[in-house]
């Protein structure tokens, strides 16, 4: 300690500026529940691409949880380089409760830092014994849903917020109709998990409920992998569109001397390898090349968007996610 602080003294004194901390040899990605797979895949080719063009080893670590909570953690002191949320609110909340990134965070990459987008889907039980084809089949009084805590998980956020905008289209806009139609949504979930993958193990490996809401990459991945004879994906009508917001984590990143791997890390998801892995993985992307390759396991659907519906995610925040909001009022943890 007392050699480098010397060593920091002469290289002051002879104007060389502070010394500068190595570049660390890996980085922390934070997501949400449901994406361990896709980010391994992900890093697996990242980390080789990058020995490749800088002759470097580097290891890209991962953490996982509901996109809400995962933020309140960063917030609380979790280093995250970049994240990769599921919500424009849970990567919001860094620049406003914390100045982690800059307000023009979604200008730094293209599609407002959305690499790929999804919507929620429904995944039902072989045969589909509930006939459930739409949102009005979720609120019956025969269907048990399964989809995870919307205080802690973006996935949630999302179904509830298809939800609302399913009944308000259903119902004239009427605002009261479609709070009414999200109520007896929530009393139909008889548990709700923290995060999308509980929800889906609580759905699929201990057999609860007839339905699991969840994103529809998360729906055809389950059920490519535990049986397309035991699982059938129901992609609703309508839906809404879930973007996938990403950022480098600035107040991390300029502490540990990481922003040049964690800038190459996000820009890789926007290349044709990048897409290519986010495709396999059943998301939905925008290069047109990889759209079309994988368009036939996508159905069709209409999607609406949270600026058209909501009036924009500050608006939304503001109406439904603030403390006392339509969320709170309509929400009965069970």
């Amino acid at each position: 300690m007392k050699k480098l602080f010397v060593y920091a003294t002469v290289a002051l004194a002879l104007g060389l500026g502070p010394v500068k901390a190595a570049e660390p040899t890996g980085i922390l990605n934070v997501s949400y529940d449901v994406s361990r797979e896709l980010y391994e895949q992900v890093n697996k080719a990242f980390t080789a691409a990058y020995k490749k063009e800088a002759g470097k080893d580097i290891t890209v670590n991962q953490s996982h949880a509901g996109s809400s909570k995962q933020a309140r953690s960063i917030l609380e002191g979790l280093e995250a380089d970049v994240v990769t949320f599921n919500q424009v609110t849970d990567v919001q909340v860094l620049h406003d409760k914390g100045n982690f990134i800059p307000a023009d965070w979604q200008s730094r990459l293209p599609n407002n830092s959305s690499p790929y987008y999804s919507l929620p889907a429904f995944l039902v039980r072989a045969g589909n014994p509930k006939h459930i084809k739409n949102w009005d089949d979720l609120v019956r009084d025969d269907v048990k849903v399964i989809f995870p805590n919307p205080k802690t998980s973006g996935n949630a956020r999302y179904t509830y917020l298809a939800a609302y905008a399913y009944a308000l289209e259903a119902n004239n806009k009427d605002q009261a109709k479609a709070q009414d139609f999200v109520k007896k949504l929530f009393a139909n979930v008889p548990v709700f998990d923290t995060g999308g993958r509980a929800a889906t193990t609580t759905f699929a490996e201990r057999g609860i409920g007839d339905v699991l809401i969840t994103f529809e990459a998360e729906v055809l991945g389950t059920r490519k992998q535990l049986g397309e004879d035991k699982y059938e994906a129901v992609v609703p009508p309508v839906s809404l569109l879930a973007e996938f917001p990403v950022t480098v984590v600035d107040k991390v990143v300029d502490k540990r001397g990481s922003r040049a791997i964690a800038e190459n890390y996000l820009k890789f998801l926007y290349t044709p390898e990048g897409q290519d892995i986010l495709a396999q993985n059943f998301n939905r992307v925008n290069d047109e090349t990889i759209k079309a390759k994988y368009a036939a396991q996508f159905p069709e659907t209409r999607l609406v968007t949270v600026e058209d519906v909501f009036g924009g995610w500050d608006k939304l925040s503001k109406e439904h996610f603030a403390e006392g909001g339509i969320l709170d009022k309509v929400f009965t943890k069970r």
